[in-house]
C-alpha cells in the first residue's frame, strides 16, 4: 500500500471510496520523536494524537483527501516557551496547510503557466479543484528559481498584489524569460537596491512610470 501511495514518514493504513469521484486515504506518522519548533530540540513525550485533513493528487480521476493522524507532543523543558507542540511532516504538508506540497506544486505550476482564471477552469477536470483567488497565493508561495548568470536584459514594470489597492515590482531577465525579484512596493529607492546588487545588467527596459524612472 505506502508503494502505491508514498508519503513521507507516513504509513498508509486503508484507502476507501467517498463516492464515485473521491477516495480518502486513512494514514499514521512514523518516527519516535518530534522537533520542537520554538527550541529546536526533539521530544518523545505523546500529549495525545488528531487528525489533519489535507488534500492530496489525484488517483485515477478521483480527488483525494488523507485523514493524517499526527501527535501532539510534551515540551518539559522550562526554558522553552511551548508546553506543547504539534508533530510536524514538513516533506509532505506545511504546517496548517489544507493541502499537501506536491499537489500546491501542481496547482502552482499551472497556474504559473496559464494564469489564475485560466488554470482554475481546468484544475476541476482534473480532479484537483482550486478557485482563481487560491492559484494566485499558491505562485508567491513557489521559490523563484537560482539565478546563476549576471542577467544582461532586465524589465521593470508594476506586479499587483492586490489589485486596485496595491501594488509591488517585477524585475525579469528578458533573454532568458525569468523572474529575477519581487519587490514589496514600487518606490525608486527600492527598486535603485535592487539593481546596485545586480551590476551586470547592462539595457532596462520600463513601463512609463516616473517612479521607476528615477530609480534606473
Amino acid at each position: 500500500m505506502n508503494e502505491l501511495c508514498p508519503m513521507p514518514r507516513c504509513r498508509v493504513e486503508r484507502v476507501t471510496h467517498d463516492g464515485p469521484a473521491s477516495l480518502h486515504i486513512a494514514a499514521r506518522s512514523l518516527g519516535d520523536a518530534g522537533c520542537c519548533p520554538g527550541c529546536g530540540r526533539a521530544s518523545r513525550a505523546v500529549h495525545g494524537r488528531y487528525r489533519r485533513r489535507p488534500a492530496d493528487l489525484p488517483s485515477l480521476g478521483r480527488a483525494v483527501s488523507v485523514g493524517l493522524r499526527v501527535r501532539r507532543l510534551y515540551r518539559r523543558d522550562a526554558a522553552c516557551p511551548r508546553r506543547t507542540f504539534a508533530e510536524r511532516l514538513p516533506e509532505l504538508v506545511a504546517p496548517h496547510a489544507r493541502r499537501t506540497r506536491r499537489l500546491a506544486e501542481v496547482r502552482a505550476g499551472a497556474g504559473a503557466a496559464l494564469g489564475g482564471e485560466a488554470s482554475a477552469r481546468l484544475l476541476p477536470r482534473l480532479a484537483m479543484p482550486a478557485s482563481a483567488d487560491t492559484v494566485p497565493r499558491l505562485i508567491r508561495q513557489m521559490p523563484l528559481p537560482e539565478q546563476r548568470d549576471t542577467p544582461r536584459v532586465a524589465g521593470v514594470d508594476d506586479r499587483a498584489v492586490r489589485k486596485g489597492r496595491t501594488y509591488g515590482t517585477i524585475l525579469v531577465d528578458l533573454e532568458r524569460r525569468r523572474v529575477l525579484d519581487l519587490l514589496p512596493d514600487r518606490t525608486a529607492a527600492m527598486l535603485a537596491d535592487r539593481l546596485r546588487c545586480r551590476p551586470g545588467i547592462e539595457v532596462i527596459t520600463r513601463d512609463r512610470s516616473t517612479e521607476h524612472a528615477r530609480g534606473i
